[in-house]
């Protein structure tokens, strides 16, 4: 068996394409779109701290408090044990978040577990990196 076609590779593949799916969902605004990625039990903190549960970052979007205008978010590494995986990677933004203009550039982990045979976005946690002298 290769690299390529062992299950973990075969996850790694599947996360990738599911957070590909998830920014893409943020951008467009599709709230059904996002949902059906995530947990009931979702804490998705932001670069200011403030963290939201599905239904208030739900709301939040509806409502227009985040307009997401551009992501990019380069992976580093996917790490699949058992149920769980953790995506290490970056997030760089063009975003209005409460009616202000903001860009963001974020490390960033993800946290994703198997459910009923559905990977579903549990946990996310960006962290601001620091500006370059």
């Amino acid at each position: 068996m290769t690299a390529s076609s062992t299950p973990t590779a075969g996850a790694e593949a599947t996360i990738r394409s599911l957070e590909d799916a998830r920014y893409a969902a943020a951008i467009s605004g599709d709230l059904d779109a996002f949902t059906a990625l995530a947990h009931s039990e979702l804490a998705y903190t932001h670069s200011n701290a403030v963290v939201d549960t599905l239904d208030s970052y739900l709301d939040k979007l509806r409502t227009g408090f985040y307009v997401y205008h551009r992501i990019e978010h380069p992976v580093d590494r996917i790490v699949v044990t058992g149920d769980t995986a953790v995506v290490v990677g970056q997030m760089h933004a063009d975003l209005t978040a409460g009616g202000v203009r903001k860009t963001l550039a974020n490390r960033c982990l993800a946290v994703w577990v198997r459910e009923s045979d559905r990977w579903l976005l549990l946990a996310y946690q960006p962290t601001v990196l620091p500006q370059e002298a």
